[in-house]
């Protein structure tokens, strides 16, 4: 099986493994962000188990956000900013080909002949945009590399609410932020979370020690994670 074949048949697993956490562990009045929504798929599951719930997305693409807001508009508050740990303006590299692929930095790419433009966006972390009295229940985080840089922009958030966190952190893309698994692992324990695969979450098995995790890491056989609060229940 070629890389490509690979990664089309782990995001179909990890679709898969997300729609069924959300389906479970989301209720009706869950207030809910999605950071890199995309086209909006995991935000729809959001709005169809947390109907009650005040929902954020953020989508920098312009085009994107766009039909985000046409769609969603109503139901959800969309924004186009890329979230970082920092405000300000910055480039953000659009993958014209492959547009899921795109992010604050280059990465490496599935396509030998990436397309990339390169656009000014505005940069804002989650804690300056979600309101401080609003209490956050889930995160979803999928920016191709940058989430450790959204986590750090959401300390406040996560200290508060401790929300439930699903994100991607991967070879190939977390690593052209400057960020190691050591890093990443230390940061979200001394938060009081414990991090797990989405499989190993849904299997009901035990979190992932910190060198597991470098190792789920350094071999890549897993880029998409779940962390809840060590007092969680189901």
């Amino acid at each position: 099986m070629n890389v490509f074949h690979l990664d089309l048949t782990k995001n179909l697993k990890y679709d898969r493994l997300t729609g069924k956490i959300i389906k479970e562990h989301i209720e009706a009045g869950y207030n809910c962000v999605d950071v890199g929504c995309h086209k909006g798929e995991i935000l729809e599951m959001l709005l169809k188990h947390a109907p009650n719930g005040v929902h954020y997305a953020f989508e920098p693409l312009p085009d994107f956000f766009s039909e985000l807001r046409q769609k969603f508009g109503r139901r959800a508050h969309i924004f186009p900013f890329a979230l970082s740990d920092k405000s300000g303006q910055t480039e953000f590299h659009f993958v014209k080909n492959d547009p899921a692929y795109s992010g604050i930095q280059e990465r490496s790419y599935k396509s030998e002949a990436p397309d990339i433009e390169r656009i000014k966006v505005q940069m804002k972390t989650l804690d300056e945009v979600i309101p401080d009295d609003l209490k956050i229940d889930f995160i979803k985080i999928d920016v191709e590399g940058g989430e450790f840089n959204v986590l750090k922009g959401a300390t406040r958030i996560l200290n508060n609410h401790q929300p439930m966190l699903i994100f991607e952190f991967g070879m190939g893309a977390s690593d052209y932020y400057d960020v190691d698994p050591e890093e990443f692992f230390g940061f979200l324990s001394d938060m009081n979370y414990h991090i797990f695969t989405l499989e190993s979450f849904t299997k009901e098995e035990k979190s992932l020690s910190k060198e597991e995790f470098e190792k789920v890491y350094a071999e890549n056989s897993d880029y998409y994670f779940v962390a809840v609060q060590k007092n969680y229940h189901s």
